[in-house]
């Protein structure tokens, strides 16, 4: 007799919610940040630079659409490290978006992204929550 292996959304369903939780966060974490890196190399989605607080060329001596390349660099970084290692991406990412956070209220006009932000940073530490519980269930 051959039994085949459950589909992934079945698998999902079968399990717990805080898996379920812990897949879909991972995944969000993955993929967005990502996608958002590549994009400052393109500046598709929005013109990133517009978000730069201006003290930060100030203080770093480069335009701001080659910062944007920096930023880019660390947001695929942070995105990979979450598929990968989880537990310590989603603080990265935490850590990011708090730096984000502080760059944006540096900017008049940006404050309803920087409260959209605040969610986001709460989210991959509900996910560095899930990953640690997770963790340590694998390791018993």
């Amino acid at each position: 007799m051959v039994t085949q292996q459950p589909r992934l959304a079945v698998r999902l369903v079968q399990q717990g919610s805080s898996q379920q939780a812990f897949v879909l966060l991972r995944t969000v974490f993955t993929v967005a940040p990502i996608l958002f890196g590549l994009d400052k190399f393109g500046n598709i989605m929005v013109h990133w630079p517009q978000y730069l607080a201006p003290v930060v060329t100030e203080v770093i001596p480069v335009s701001g659409q080659q910062f944007m390349y920096a930023v880019g660099v660390v947001e695929i970084i942070a995105g990979l490290l979450v598929a990968w290692r989880p537990r310590i991406g989603s603080l990265v990412v935490c850590a990011w978006l708090a730096g984000i956070i502080i760059n944006l209220l540096l900017v008049p006009g940006f404050y309803d992204v920087a409260l959209r932000d605040f969610g986001l940073l709460v989210a991959a530490l509900a996910l560095n929550r899930l990953a640690t519980a997770r963790y340590a269930e694998m390791h018993r």
